[in-house]
């Protein structure tokens, strides 16, 4: 225990900006633009400088700059050579400041480096950092030795405190972030509950439901396959034949709503396919297919079906192509037919009339547009919503 609380580096969270709030990060902020300041004022104050001399001064003090930023940066990623070694080129700046004369650079450089090792370096390294920082600052202090003794104590003291107010604010942020996780998986496993509970009651009701149809179209159409031909029994039957596939395909489309449900989708171009099995259709697939959100999957779906029966009620044996495109944020389907050459008008006038308006209405919820109207040849129906 005693060797990790030696050899640890405070946590990424602890070093990181993020977990301070805005006073504090102005602060922060503040106070060095204060100390890039002060060094700016202490190399060019005295006394008079040559082109040269405030070049190479310019130079000194930017390249410190960029000295320590890399610091942060390297700490941060927890590299301890970089670290110490952008440490020591600014300790030895110090010295070379001290030695030309510039006091008041060498001071802050020295004690910002004992203070930020302390504050971000694992204390078997940033301890030895620090001796070295203040000793070199007892070495060229002439304030006195009680001066010079309260400085570094509270300079030490100073840094080992804003170490631990930065595990704090770490630890802090990360029970904040545990718990947001904990809720978002919370929230989640009450949707997928709730799914499932959905699922069950659709299954119970809507499945059995269409499942006891299917049993009694297909004895009605045994009983009247049984009757004397004619026109009358012929048209009969030619219903409840239809009535029986449609049925089926109700029963189908709810085993699939359940696996959506479920989580258990197949993807949208094998649903494109046998959707239009039976149908004289053509599918193309172009783009790079990839998951798509359940959201997009269903849309696609429910859009694809509602315009099959549509082209089935006002454009009986029109060919159809079904072209889906992946592309880079968003999936479009287009639905195009050829047109008809007849109508029936008792299923042209069957259903509610709202199909397309409520496929419109779920793709712009998801921020994506339905159009629908007079093509070519005969209708277009293309969707375009994000994935």
């Amino acid at each position: 225990m005693t060797r990790t609380i030696w050899t640890s580096w405070p946590s990424r969270e602890a070093l990181s900006r993020a977990s301070r709030a805005r006073p504090r990060a102005a602060i922060a902020w503040s106070i060095r633009l204060g100390l890039l300041t002060a060094m700016l004022w202490g190399t060019f104050t005295g006394e008079r400088f040559g082109p040269w001399e405030f070049a190479l001064g310019l130079v000194g003090v930017l390249g410190c700059a960029v000295a320590a930023w890399a610091f942060f940066r390297a700490s941060l990623e927890h590299r301890l050579w970089p670290s110490l070694g952008l440490l020591v080129l600014l300790m030895v700046a110090a010295l070379g400041a001290q030695q030309a004369g510039a006091g008041v650079p060498a001071v802050i450089l020295w004690c910002g480096c004992a203070v930020a090792a302390l504050e971000r370096l694992p204390l078997a390294a940033g301890l030895p950092t620090t001796a070295v920082a203040l000793g070199a600052y007892t070495a060229v202090n002439t304030d006195g030795w009680l001066t010079t003794a309260m400085t570094t104590a509270g300079l030490s003291l100073a840094g080992y405190v804003i170490r631990l107010d930065a595990e704090a604010r770490g630890s802090a942020q990360r029970l904040l972030t545990q718990e947001r996780a904990a809720r978002a998986a919370e929230a989640e496993t009450a949707a997928l509950d709730e799914r499932a509970r959905i699922a069950r009651e659709i299954h119970d009701v809507l499945a059995h439901s269409l499942s006891a149809q299917l049993v009694h179209l297909e004895a009605a159409r045994l009983l009247i396959e049984r009757e004397p031909a004619g026109e009358f029994r012929d048209r009969v039957l030619e219903r409840v034949v239809a009535a029986r596939s449609m049925a089926r395909e109700g029963l189908a489309e709810t085993r699939q709503a359940l696996s959506a449900l479920r989580g258990e989708v197949s993807p949208v171009e094998d649903f494109l396919r046998q959707l239009v099995a039976a149908e004289p259709a053509e599918v193309s697939v172009s783009g790079e297919q990839r998951a798509l959100t359940a959201e997009a999957s269903q849309t696609v779906r429910r859009v694809a079906q509602e315009a099959l029966t549509n082209v089935r009620k006002h454009a009986p044996g029109a060919r159809v192509l079904v072209r889906l495109e992946y592309l880079p944020d968003e999936i479009a389907l287009e639905v195009r037919d050829s047109g008809g050459h007849g109508r029936e008008e008792e299923l042209a006038v069957s259903g509610s009339g709202y199909g397309l308006l409520g496929m419109r209405e779920r793709a712009e919820l998801m921020g994506g547009t339905l159009e629908a109207g007079p093509g070519e040849e005969g209708f277009v129906v293309s969707l375009r919503v994000p994935a």
